[in-house]
């Protein structure tokens, strides 16, 4: 359990001050298979803020540019989450029917049975290529990704690619309104991103181990298993506390590091989330007081920057 926690920190401070953290937690609680919880809650805290400083301190890349690839990350696994059932059904060649999301015919994969119209492709392929490409640091291979997702929400109904859902389809709702895959703000912001990041060397861009798809796979597995959608009360409380916990955790990043490129990517959810709320004030998740939401939403910001500015104050006394 100790080696576990020691997983919190970056690789060099492990090898540097790793036996000596294990020996410090072996003398201090001798017999004991891990420490106390306050302990481990402390060990874990100084570790992500290693891990934050440690980021913030490389000078391989500018804050800007890790800032929109953050974003871009953060805007392509929002549009994935929606659509991980239909993926994970897609992908084990599994029609399920009933359990669709908002579908108009149970047959929308090519070896569906039934006479129905059918559908080539899942929507949610879309956000997922540009998600791995953005992942391995290719930023040239998710911007066709994003390009597609505008294609498929501005363009008329009818077409067989992707279904109805390219256009119609219920979206994420988490901290605001649904937002569909024809709210083009998203998909636009992504594809924004993309095309800047594809015009940066590659060798500038951040390359993230396979490893973070993880999550990915073992929510695709939940969402496909138990037929949980975008619609279902888990699903909400599940996004709200994933967004509540980022935004906490970029707070934490900001204030330990007096660095700006956490903003971006709370800036560019916040415009989502609030353009989606002013399109559609009605839609709100009934489940949380509309107030409460727009102060999850903007407040956040003013707080990370004046916190990074008195970080930056304090480094520089």
């Amino acid at each position: 359990m100790n080696r576990l926690l020691l997983a919190a920190y970056p690789e060099p401070y492990r090898s540097r001050q790793g036996e000596e953290v294990l020996a410090c937690l072996s003398e201090a609680y001798p017999g004991r298979s891990r420490p106390p919880l306050r302990e481990v809650t402390a060990l874990v805290r100084a570790g992500l803020r290693a891990r934050a400083r440690a980021v913030a301190d490389d000078p391989a890349r500018p804050w800007w540019l890790d800032g929109i690839h953050l974003a871009a990350l953060t805007l392509a696994a929002l549009a994935l989450v929606p659509y991980l059932q239909d993926v994970w059904h897609w992908a084990l060649r599994i029609d399920p029917g009933e359990h669709a999301i908002a579908f108009r015919f149970s047959g929308w994969y090519p070896w569906a049975e039934g006479p129905t119209q059918i559908r080539l492709l899942p929507y949610g392929l879309l956000p997922l290529g540009c998600l791995i490409a953005l992942l391995r640091g290719r930023p040239w291979i998710a911007l066709p990704a994003a390009a597609a997702m505008i294609w498929a929400g501005a363009t008329s109904h009818g077409r067989t690619l992707f279904g109805d859902e390219g256009k119609a389809g219920l979206g994420y709702y988490g901290l605001g309104a649904p937002i569909a895959a024809r709210d083009l703000v998203l998909s636009g912001a992504l594809c924004a991103a993309c095309a800047v990041l594809a015009l940066c060397r590659p060798s500038r861009l951040r390359r993230r181990s396979y490893r973070w798809l993880a999550p990915v796979a073992l929510a695709m597995f939940v969402a496909g298993g138990l037929h949980i959608i975008a619609v279902s009360p888990a699903f909400q409380r599940g996004l709200f506390v994933l967004e509540v916990t980022a935004l906490i955790a970029a707070w934490v990043a900001t204030a330990a590091t007096g660095d700006h490129r956490w903003l971006i990517p709370v800036a560019t959810c916040a415009l989502v989330r609030v353009q989606a709320i002013v399109v559609r004030p009605d839609a709100f998740m009934r489940s949380l007081p509309d107030l409460v939401v727009l102060i999850l939403l903007v407040a956040p910001l003013p707080v990370l920057a004046i916190a990074a500015r008195r970080r930056q104050g304090q480094a520089f006394t």
